[in-house]
């Protein structure tokens, strides 16, 4: 693969955050892709974990912290790090392109790297060995915003850059720890659902269906009580293009309610799949 070729973009359901420790289904086949993946110069993440008012940040850190933006979770959560590199100079790069694209953006230097991101990445690249940097995604923020936001990020792709859109197929926080056991229904036919609407749009760019999800997906409201764990994939979308190929990756479901379902969108080698 040359070095002008567009590294693919990643949706990531990232789960609880004891999925840092409980990799179930979804870990191994993110540590195998991760393995199959071309060279990153680094990741950029974008997490529902940070979002901004007023304008668009981007970590600048050279070894940014690990956040623990948690609680009430097992103590030896809190002690995992994720001692990934950070890469300021392509953190400039890319405040300097979202202000071209009309957007207020800047850097920041102190941001660590919130569990949206390590988590996921704990799993992907466990040996920390590719740099990591965080965007955050400015608020407020709807379904075609986000697209919108993933198509300014978009040329990124060309300069080594993995885009990770971090959210999650199914998110409600309500029913995470009254679930009574067993896999709740809805979240399967939700989790369908998306993944023929994002099979649509990748193959002839009808992306309307997932700007409107909330009213045609079936039990949307249930799955996403609000958006923000849902936008990451739009941003993920955005980033890509008409045409280019979608792998699913099928994480099963944790908790009964939690979809695991992640993506990889656009061309690479591997020599073995991650995913049926």
């Amino acid at each position: 693969m040359s070095a002008a070729t567009p590294l693919p973009v990643l949706f990531v359901s990232h789960g609880a955050p004891t999925f840092a420790i409980e990799p179930s289904l979804a870990g191994p086949q993110l540590a195998a892709l991760g393995r199959a993946l071309p060279a990153a110069e680094a990741v950029l993440v974008v997490s529902p974990h940070w979002m901004t008012q007023g304008g668009v940040r981007v970590t600048a850190s050279p070894l940014p912290e690990t956040i623990h933006d948690f609680g009430g979770f097992p103590r030896d959560l809190y002690a995992l790090r994720y001692p990934a590199a950070g890469h300021p100079a392509l953190a400039a790069c890319t405040a300097e392109l979202l202000a071209q694209a009309g957007y207020q953006a800047g850097t920041d230097p102190r941001r660590g790297l919130d569990h949206g991101a390590w988590v996921p990445l704990r799993h992907l690249y466990p040996e920390a060995q590719v740099p990591v940097f965080q965007v955050s995604l400015p608020q407020p923020l709807d379904p075609a915003g986000a697209l919108a936001f993933g198509r300014a990020l978009a040329p990124l792709r060309g300069q080594g850059v993995l885009i990770v859109g971090s959210g999650s197929m199914t998110h409600n926080l309500y029913e995470f720890r009254g679930h009574g056991g067993g896999d709740a229904p809805y979240v399967a036919q939700f989790t369908q659902w998306v993944r023929e609407a994002t099979r649509n749009a990748m193959r002839d760019g009808d992306v309307q269906p997932l700007i409107d999800y909330r009213r045609l997906a079936p039990h949307a409201e249930r799955a996403h009580p609000t958006d923000e764990h849902f936008l990451p994939l739009l941003v993920a979308i955005g980033a890509a293009a008409a045409g280019e190929p979608l792998q699913v990756i099928d994480g099963g479901i944790t908790y009964g309610i939690l979809s695991m379902e992640s993506y990889v969108i656009g061309q690479y080698r591997h020599d073995q799949p991650v995913a049926a």
